[in-house]
């Protein structure tokens, strides 16, 4: 089930000052407590005031009620007497805070809170000598009340320009990327940014640029003092929107990143969201997972409904890093607090629209026209800014603000009526598909045991091409794994733009596809026992269409174990398996398996199925000769927790290379693959290496390295991974029928053998003859880029998915 969010405005609301007169005033009663600093009352009163519309934790009557108080206090007798009193504090300012600080330890030493007080006190400037990060000043124990900029004693002057001193911006000739930072005053706030900025900088040259719109705040003269910032100081007032894309124009960089002053960027911010741009060149803006400061989400992309109203996708939630936010997909808006696009691109769409200043629905009009344009609007969740939003600005719609909210929503809905219609739903329906901007795509559902884990095993590299293609069709794909877990692997998934509904999301399938199941095209289940446990509920839930993808026929493959070993349990199981996959075959609009020879068993063993014979695997076509491999390595690849290769391994060794040491002594054989067991680690010595896990990149270099492959296989089912990657890299093979079972043509680049003495004969003949190699490795080449080229296979698959 998808986190529900509140609706909330599709625009930049965090702390940006207008140029209209309303937010002004509210700019003047935010710090008018320090202008009265004689009476401690109505200074609380004010604060709670400020407290209650930052939170936004109460009515706007409770509010109304406190302005009220306020307003009586400004009227009063006594507010007028003491107006001279006031006025001259207003100009003596360190008189002024000694008589607040004097009040407070009053008050403190009555309340008994003077001793709390002061530990904070001195907790705190431990926090600033260690330079802690967002730490921007530590007031004095009696100073936790915001004082105006402008109204600093000069001592806290002088120490903000020794920290200035600090923060020292890189300048390069030719940057990549411009970061553009719109404010208005609070520079305490836009130094925060630039210290986090300077924390976790982009990776590539960059600069950046403050556009400050004429606030008038003397502590601008600070931002002065940075080194290396270009700081942009407007001589008149022109709203967030038309400064933003002022800002833009002088900036240098390919790219542009539009950053909020009241954000702080982590780890990779800028670096994941370059990735994203510089990777795909289809991706036209891509932006950031906003984070609270308290750790909550504040959103991971937007939602826009069909009446033009937003939502900011898991607002709130209190668990930002579950799998629903951590996946990259289609949104149709980024909230412009950190969004990041091509600068030509902005330009070329003449930025932000005027028509919609000063603020409101500016971020998600541009999503809309990148979109408009052919390119893709994606939030990328490796980007992530804690976001400080702004004070609301109050629920009325027809004044201050928040009518702009109103009218800019109706010219949203005008301008964009036709794709609002067809692209987007009513709201707060359809979250599955509403969450990654799917309104048109098909949504698949894949059921499997765990994230694949392609570097450890062949059936999740199956797994991985049928994920590949889907993805390239423009299918929205979630994945359930049946052990729910989230591991190292789960990562490189998401960047696919694949949802896994693991252990961080608290529903059991039941549950989520009783909510969602209205959403799915189709679901894909693997595995006979996988199948058994989440048919029932698919069945209920969902008129989904419904495949069956089984790898390998499971009971012919322990059927050829129990011929091999005689173990009885073993063949037990063999017709237990049967039963099941022989019942599974018909409950499925679609079966799909490796081979032809898989396809007409089905057949014969139920005749109402509908079997289909699909690409087994997808590689990279790749026809460049390979030149001839010296030396007498012998390679062989399997994961070892596989019966049948460890039963591979076992006969090799014992039985096949004893006989090749015989023709070649320095033949040498390397044991590849995860999971050794006990009796293949024994199988180790001068002549024999086994590696246990490797990696990919590991993987590579021996398979360049090695003279030939084996693929001993005595009993298993399905096309052979292991076979199609060796002929990939052009390494000449010896298997044995049940490894080249189901590879049409690989007789001519191939030898096979059925028998100890056959097998290690072919073997030394790869050793020893050039030509023969010559010939063997550029036949498997061809073999594999001709019948299992990526676009094959999604072609063949997309086929069987949608045959009837």
């Amino acid at each position: 089930m998808q986190q529900r969010s509140s609706p909330s405005p599709s625009s930049r609301d965090a702390g940006w000052k207008p140029e209209f007169p309303s937010s002004r005033q509210e700019s003047t009663v935010s710090r008018s407590p320090d202008r009265s600093p004689a009476h401690p009352d109505l200074r609380q009163l004010q604060d709670e005031i400020d407290r209650l519309r930052a939170q936004d934790k109460t009515s706007e009557t409770t509010i109304a009620a406190l302005r009220r108080d306020v307003e009586a206090y400004e009227s009063s007798t006594f507010w007028r007497l003491t107006w001279p009193a006031r006025t001259a504090l207003e100009h003596t300012p360190r008189l002024a805070r000694a008589l607040r600080v004097s009040t407070k330890s009053c008050w403190w030493l009555a309340t008994g809170q003077f001793p709390d007080r002061l530990r904070m006190y001195r907790r705190k400037q431990t926090e600033l000598k260690a330079d802690i990060p967002h730490q921007e000043e530590i007031p004095s124990p009696a100073e936790t009340l915001p004082q105006p900029s402008s109204r600093r004693g000069q001592s806290r002057r002088g120490h903000r320009k020794e920290t200035l001193a600090a923060i020292s911006f890189p300048r390069h000739a030719y940057p990549v990327l411009s970061i553009v930072i719109p404010s208005y005053g609070q520079v305490p706030v836009t130094l925060r940014c630039l210290r986090s900025i300077l924390r976790h900088p982009p990776s590539c040259p960059y600069e950046v640029i403050v556009a400050e719109d004429a606030s008038g705040d003397p502590d601008i003269a600070e931002l002065r003092a940075v080194m290396g910032l270009v700081l942009i100081e407007r001589s008149e007032n022109l709203g967030f929107l038309k400064n933003c894309n002022e800002a833009a124009k002088t900036a240098a960089g390919t790219y542009l990143h539009l950053l909020n002053n009241d954000t702080e960027v982590l780890p990779g911010t800028f670096d994941a969201l370059l990735a994203r741009l510089q990777t795909d060149g289809g991706i036209g803006l891509t932006g950031s997972k906003l984070l609270y400061p308290d750790g909550r989400l504040q959103e991971a992309g937007g939602i826009i409904w069909n009446d033009a109203s937003g939502w900011n996708f898991g607002r709130n939630d209190p668990h930002p890093n579950r799998a629903v936010y951590s996946y990259s997909r289609d949104v149709d808006y980024i909230s412009g607090a950190s969004i990041m696009l091509r600068r030509d691109l902005f330009e070329s769409l003449g930025g932000f629209d005027e028509a919609f200043a000063p603020a409101y629905y500016e971020d998600t009009d541009l999503a809309f026209r990148v979109r408009a344009s052919g390119l893709r609007v994606v939030f990328e969740p490796g980007s992530v800014v804690i976001h400080h939003e702004g004070v609301s600005h109050g629920t009325d719609e027809t004044s201050g603000v928040k009518a702009y909210q109103g009218r800019n929503r109706a010219l949203m809905l005008e301008r964009w009526r036709d794709a609002l219609e067809a692209e987007h739903f009513p709201p707060a329906t359809h979250f599955l598909r509403a969450a990654s901007h799917a309104h048109g795509r098909q949504t698949i559902l894949i059921i499997d045991h765990y994230v694949p884990e392609p570097d450890r095993d062949a059936g999740s590299r199956a797994t991985m091409c049928v994920i590949h293609a889907l993805c390239n069709a423009g299918w929205l794909v979630k994945f359930w794994p049946e052990n729910r877990q989230r591991n190292t692997y789960s990562h490189p998934l998401e960047r696919l733009g694949v949802e896994i509904i693991d252990e961080t999301d608290p529903h059991s399938f039941a549950e989520w596809v009783a909510e969602n199941g209205s959403d799915l095209d189709h679901v894909m289940i693997m595995r006979p026992t996988i199948a058994r446990a989440f048919l029932p509920d698919a069945v209920l839930n969902t008129d989904a269409r419904r495949s069956y993808y089984g790898h390998d026929i499971h009971f012919l493959r322990l059927e050829r174990e129990a011929e091999v070993t005689g173990d009885t349990q073993i063949r037990q199981e063999a017709l237990t398996m049967r039963r099941l996959e022989t019942w599974l075959w018909p409950q499925f609009h679609s079966v799909l398996y490796l081979s032809q020879y898989e396809v007409d068993l089905v057949r014969e063993l139920a005749p109402t199925a509908r079997p289909h014979a699909i690409v087994p695997f997808c590689f990279t076509p790749d026809r460049t000769a390979r030149p001839v491999t010296p030396g007498a390595t012998i390679l062989f690849v399997g994961g070892f927790g596989h019966p049948p290769n460890v039963d591979a391994a076992l006969w090799l060794v014992r039985e096949i290379m004893p006989k090749v040491r015989l023709r070649v002594p320095n033949a040498r054989l390397i044991l590849a693959g995860s999971k050794p067991a006990a009796e293949v680690r024994a199988l180790a010595g001068p002549d024999v290496t086994v590696t246990g896990f490797i990696s990919d990149e590991e993987l590579a270099r021996l398979y360049a390295t090695a003279r030939v492959a084996a693929v001993p296989l005595r009993f298993g089912a399905g096309v052979k991974n292991k076979v199609l990657e060796a002929l990939h890299y052009g390494l000449p093979l010896v298997t044995t029928p049940v490894g080249a079972e189901g590879i049409a043509g690989l007789e001519s680049a191939v030898a096979v053998a059925d028998t100890a003495d056959v097998f290690a004969e072919a073997l030394v003949a790869l050793l020893g003859d050039d030509a023969l190699w010559r010939v063997r490795s550029d036949a498997g080449k061809a073999l594999v880029a001709d019948g299992y080229s990526p676009e094959r296979f999604g072609e063949v698959l997309l086929g069987a998915l949608a045959a009837e």
